[in-house]
């Protein structure tokens, strides 16, 4: 029983940064791996990166790597995804989800339990 909530999204040029928060709910959160998903009209929700329960595993799609962070603070009941050199291709409404396996490092979206209603990132160019 988990309830997530997005925010920080918004309209920036190509190369600027965003950090989006997402904040959760519910005593186990700390327990939970958390990740970062985006989808654009007509398509399935794409991967863009996870954190495992203790913050020491993560993992990034190839589309953001090196550019995109995420974090999270377990006692605020928090994670974060900090997003620079921004490209128009990043476009996207982004969601956050939990996953209750806290070790998992899966990327696929039907696997995670919880999800936020989302929050629109706009990159012009």
């Amino acid at each position: 029983q988990v309830q997530l909530v997005e925010s920080g999204g918004g309209l920036v040029q190509a190369g600027d940064s965003l950090r989006l928060s997402c904040a959760a709910s519910g005593r186990t959160f700390s327990s939970y791996a958390m990740g970062w998903f985006r989808q654009t009209p007509g398509k399935e929700r794409e991967f863009v990166a996870l954190i495992s329960w203790t913050g020491r595993s993560v993992n990034y799609a190839d589309s953001v790597k090196g550019r995109f962070t995420i974090s999270r603070d377990n006692a605020k009941n928090t994670v974060y995804l900090q997003m620079n050199s921004l490209k128009p291709e990043d476009t996207a409404v982004y969601f956050c989800a939990a996953n209750r396996r806290g070790s998992s490092l899966e990327v696929l979206a039907h696997a995670y339990d919880y999800w936020g209603q989302g929050t629109q990132v706009t990159v012009s160019s």
